[in-house]
């Protein structure tokens, strides 16, 4: 699918085309393009190539996993990710060696193989919304993550469906959401807001 956003820089147009629904399909993803798509997360780049990101997966033809999986999520994401085909726990380590050195960097390394989860999913013809709306608590203990990981988010992937399978109240919200404006994010120098509440005497 296409959208109507735009941008007046010469991006390639997958940035502007990925984008995350609620409404899937219900359909099984074969187990190859689960792999391929996991790999691209694989191949993120990470602070001193620590690689601390793990990824946990149930699809919906797991019998034994699928529904735990699902009932991790707090009750408004279940009710649309329960269409989608994979349900994906992204999960982060926040040491690095032997040591146990504290990393500054788990996070955002986790978050940099989760852009190429989304994108490799958007390539092969699916969509990959991701959500923080997870019992943390329920799912540490329900998945055996041990202390010195973060859970980071969950994911939903599966091909887009029918809009008009969500609850009423997400219809509307099931189109792809636009950006702020790059002079607005991106700027030479010092922080533009710290200057500007500095100016302002705050």
């Amino acid at each position: 699918m296409t959208t109507d956003r735009r941008t007046d820089t010469g991006l390639d147009p997958i940035f502007l085309h990925r984008w995350s629904p609620r409404a899937f399909d219900g359909s099984d993803m074969s187990a190859e393009d689960l792999r391929t798509i996991l790999d691209a997360g694989r191949w993120a780049p990470s602070s001193y190539n620590y690689q601390p990101w793990r990824f946990l997966y149930a699809t919906r033809n797991d019998a034994e996993n699928w529904q735990r999986f699902l009932d991790l999520l707090i009750p408004f994401n279940a009710i649309w990710a329960k269409d989608a085909s994979v349900l994906l726990f992204i999960l982060s380590e926040t040491t690095m060696g032997a040591a146990d050195k504290p990393s500054h960097s788990h996070s955002f390394d986790a978050g940099a193989a989760w852009a190429g989860i989304a994108l490799q999913a958007h390539l092969l013809g699916y969509h990959a919304h991701g959500m923080v709306g997870i019992d943390m608590d329920k799912t540490r203990m329900e998945l055996g993550v041990p202390d010195g990981f973060k859970i980071e988010a969950a994911v939903a992937i599966g091909r887009r469906g029918d809009p008009a399978t969500l609850p009423e109240k997400l219809q509307p919200r099931e189109i792809p959401s636009d950006r702020k404006p790059l002079d607005e994010i991106a700027y030479p120098g010092s922080f533009r807001g710290l200057i500007r509440v500095l100016k302002d005497g705050a």
